[in-house]
């Protein structure tokens, strides 16, 4: 049986990505090896590029790490666990590694606030509940410090 499951193992093709500017800061390493073998009930895939990981065949998935968030922020931006996030919908879900079939209605991009660098996902709504998933990555985010907290509008008229 162990070798049936290891063959099974690689059949699965790996996800084709590109790496983010900053994919290969020292942060990114630490939050990526931390990243769960499965996430939100996906099996995690193997992935083409540095600072990237993906979680479902078709892919459900993708996080990334080396992003940067211009600021200011105008975004939605909550807490989850500890960890800030901007989440908004994905204008272009292809791009983000997350497959066609998954994309066509609820993609969502969730991108870390105050860390640096900051670690996207992408995901499939519809499949693939928000909470659930940032709660199953909080750890790995965790290990890249936060240096920023988001803030709403009753700390900005203080």
């Amino acid at each position: 049986m162990g070798a049936f499951g290891l063959l099974l193992t690689a059949c699965s093709s790996s996800v084709n990505l590109d790496a983010a500017p900053d994919a290969a800061n020292p942060n990114c390493a630490k939050a990526m090896i931390a990243m769960p073998d499965e996430l939100a009930g996906f099996k995690q895939r193997e992935t083409t590029a540095q600072g990237t990981s993906a979680w479902g065949d078709p892919t459900a998935i993708v996080v990334k790490c080396g992003v940067s968030i211009e600021q200011p922020v105008t975004d939605v931006c909550a807490e989850v666990n500890g960890v800030d996030w901007i989440i908004k919908p994905t204008e272009d879900a292809d791009s983000q590694g997350v497959s066609p079939e998954q994309s066509a209605t609820g993609t969502w991009t969730a991108t870390t606030f105050g860390r640096t660098p900051a670690i996207q996902v992408t995901f499939n709504a519809d499949q693939v509940p928000s909470s659930t998933l940032l709660s199953g990555i909080n750890s790995a985010v965790q290990q890249i410090d936060q240096s920023q907290q988001c803030l709403n509008m009753d700390d900005t008229q203080a």
